[in-house]
């Protein structure tokens, strides 16, 4: 979908100037045509959806994109955390009532819910306010001591809601399992749903016929999960004072091969050892710089963190050393038991 957007479709929803340049990037073209910056996508794909959806044969119905986002965000900070752009995967739903909304909202919620783990990270599911569209949306935190965002979580059967919609206090019973204790956390919000129910179906004129012919508005849900942020987010909770430890299922490399020595043979089988371990399909960051030292080699691979770093010099002879990033000690394996792993 379009990143510059417009003005025409956010007038027809009222976003044009509410909540308008408080959060849109808006400026003036040739003809004094007016565009905005795209900060979600509501306004695009619902005259989109008009296309396809005209009979209760068509629904459900759902689209996704990942792209480049822009907020005119007051408070940029924290790298990839806050800013101005930003990645987002964003999912749109169509639907012919509320309990088919329902059901798909709770699939994507579980979808969710398995992707922040695979990603490393213990995301809460976190009540949050549903603003203008339902009573409640649902956020997805993962508390970390340097986390911009303040919920309340149960200390038993991790309920969460966002301070904004909080009404108790620290300490307070778990409304929803009693025994348990909600606890103030800091967090980061890496995702987030909403069910929009008519809102833009109506502004545009979404209907579907059902069964008996009838015009009804079509139900909608929003669903993004920000990419860019989910990689700060893991930086921020998995590292040391020495650097990044990539979780192995999003590290961007398996392998930090190092060439440590200017000698002949041992460049050669660090060569060999490149070549062999990328034709077995495993992805390495090969460090064969001849100006560094084995201390800045060293120093690089920890701060990079990657999960393994594997060493060939003139003290490992056939062998290359095998070192984790995460605890573990160096050891000397075969270059089929580093494969074996890498691929594991």
């Amino acid at each position: 979908m379009p990143a510059l957007h417009p003005k025409e479709p956010w007038a027809t929803t009222g976003r044009w100037t509410d909540p308008g340049p408080a959060v849109m990037f808006q400026l003036t073209g040739r003809s004094e045509a007016e565009f905005g910056l795209g900060w979600t996508h509501e306004e695009i794909v619902t005259p989109m959806a008009k296309r396809f959806i005209s009979s209760y044969r068509d629904l459900p119905f759902a689209v996704f994109q990942i792209q480049d986002k822009f907020r005119n965000e007051p408070r940029a900070k924290s790298g990839l955390l806050r800013g101005r752009e930003f990645s987002m995967k964003d999912l749109y739903s169509f639907h012919r009532d509320h309990a088919d909304l329902e059901t798909y909202y709770a699939k994507v919620s579980e979808a969710y819910g398995r992707i922040f783990t695979r990603c490393g990270l213990d995301a809460a599911l976190t009540e949050a306010s549903g603003g203008p569209f339902a009573k409640y949306s649902h956020e997805f935190q993962v508390p970390t001591p340097n986390g911009e965002d303040v919920i309340f979580q149960c200390s038993a059967c991790r309920y969460a809601q966002n301070k904004e919609i909080f009404e108790g206090q620290a300490g307070a019973r778990c409304a929803k399992c009693q025994p348990g204790k909600m606890q103030e956390r800091k967090a980061i919000e890496v995702g987030n749903i909403f069910m929009l129910g008519t809102r833009f179906s109506s502004a545009f004129g979404l209907t579907y016929l059902d069964e008996q012919g009838t015009s009804k508005p079509v139900e909608m849900g929003c669903y993004g999960i920000g990419p860019s942020r989910v990689l700060g987010t893991v930086v921020e909770v998995h590292h040391d004072d020495a650097g990044m430890i990539w979780p192995k299922s999003i590290a961007p490399y398996a392998v930090h091969l190092l060439a440590l020595g200017k000698e002949s043979d041992v460049i050669a089988r660090a060569d060999r050892a490149y070549a062999a371990l990328q034709a077995a399909g495993v992805e390495v960051l090969y460090d064969d710089r001849l100006a560094v030292s084995a201390g800045e080699k060293f120093a690089a691979a920890d701060l990079i963190g990657l999960p393994l770093r594997a060493v060939v010099s003139s003290r490992t002879a056939d062998r290359i050393e095998r070192r984790a990033r995460l605890g573990a000690a160096a050891d000397l394996v075969s270059l089929s038991q580093l494969t074996a792993e890498a691929k594991s």
